[in-house]
């Protein structure tokens, strides 16, 4: 029969053992930001207390993040995304592999501290939006392991850091931080190539985002008006024009290339892609754990072009314009014998009351026109349908 001391060394052991993977958990979970990250940011002048905001890349498979500091948000560093699943553009439906592009709010009860993809948060999809257009759906997380059906899958050293910038945030004071998703980087060259793509209305909103983000550096204030984002205007007028102007100039910039001959394309993908880091990381041999459809990978961010780019014709320099026109040019001695362009003619303001003035319309008629309709017999039986009602009606007034 075993002893007391045994039976209680054997229950310590049970109790250490399941404890185990539960404090390794919340170890993780409360990992401290690297040193080197909080540099950065004592930098940039804001502290791992300060509130976050994240803005996430599809195409470039990256996610940035930024702190607010006194004078609005700062650049910290850029994560990158080790897979995310589908093609460019929204999420619709469960089950679509699609990973979401919008404005989200993630507040402290959707961090997850136990995930079972290392540590993850879910970032609000549906919002507001997606529910006002039919989106369905749930869980789609920024976690660990390579692994994606619709999230942000990063490598587990790469999400606990996110996590930790995260988690300091909010228990720094702020409610919730915002997650900004695009399908690329939203440059007035990104939209004019993408110009034909089905989702470029929606594009369009989310440009509109990013743009004032760009020009305020201010957390967007958005709201769904008739199914459409919505921003507020900043409090302040003078970021309030800064927004206006860069959105005239990146309006003006998408026309202007388009118009140049920027070509067309569609980006497609087999399902999703991954950072060229982790891309090269791993052809060297390098560990992620596991990666969602690895074959997919070589047919990622594909171009197709819909409308081929064109050069526009490149202008005639004045000097070189200004030699062809000289009286001694080549070109110059082309003329026909006798021939005075009309802006060499000398100019004479009597010369409109010296020409005799038509008494009846048909006889103001162009010369050409007259001969084709017939001539200026009116009333010619060649003339027919509705030239002769012209020429007929003309010759009685």
């Amino acid at each position: 029969m075993p002893s007391p001391t045994s039976i209680l060394i054997a229950a310590g052991l049970a109790l250490a053992a399941l404890a185990g993977p539960a404090a390794a958990q919340a170890d993780k979970a409360e990992a401290p930001i690297p040193a080197a990250t909080l540099a950065l940011m004592a930098q940039r002048g804001v502290t791992a207390a300060s509130p976050v905001l994240f803005r996430a890349y599809k195409k470039e498979s990256e996610i940035e993040v930024w702190k607010k500091g006194p004078s609005g948000y700062v650049f910290i560093k850029t994560f990158p995304i080790c897979r995310w699943s589908g093609q460019l553009g929204p999420k619709r439906k469960n089950g679509d592999r699609q990973t979401p592009e919008g404005f989200y709010t993630v507040p402290r009860r959707q961090m997850n501290p136990n995930s079972h993809y290392y540590l993850s948060f879910d970032v609000g999809y549906p919002n507001a939006y997606d529910r006002a257009h039919g989106g369905t759906g749930s869980a789609v997380m920024v976690h660990g392991i390579c692994s994606s059906m619709g999230c942000f899958a990063m490598t587990n050293g790469t999400v606990g850091e996110i996590y930790a910038i995260a988690r300091d945030a909010l228990k720094g004071g702020q409610a919730a931080f915002q997650f900004q998703s695009y399908p690329f980087r939203m440059t007035a060259e990104a939209m004019a190539r993408h110009r034909t793509d089905p989702n470029i209305g929606f594009w369009r909103e989310l440009k509109a985002g990013s743009d004032r983000f760009e020009a305020s550096r201010e957390e967007l204030q958005v709201s769904v008006v008739a199914g459409r984002y919505a921003f507020a205007p900043s409090k302040n007028p003078v970021v309030e024009a800064a927004v206006a102007t860069r959105r005239a100039v990146e309006e003006a910039r998408m026309t202007a290339l388009a118009e140049a001959g920027e070509p067309a394309v569609r980006t497609t993908y087999s399902d999703g892609g991954q950072n060229a880091f982790w891309a090269a990381y791993t052809a060297r041999g390098g560990a992620v754990g596991d990666i969602s459809r690895p074959e997919a990978l070589a047919f990622a961010g594909q171009e197709v072009v819909v409308v081929p780019g064109h050069r526009p014709p490149r202008p005639v320099p004045e000097a070189v314009w200004a030699a062809w026109a000289a009286p001694d040019s080549v070109l110059s001695l082309r003329r026909m014998a006798g021939f005075i362009p009309v802006y060499e003619r000398a100019s004479d303001p009597f010369g409109m009351l010296a020409a005799p003035l038509p008494t009846r319309y048909a006889d103001g008629l162009p010369t050409w026109l007259a001969a084709g309709l017939g001539g200026p017999a009116l009333g010619r039986p060649n003339l027919q349908g509705a030239a002769f009602g012209l020429l007929a009606s003309a010759g009685e007034l």
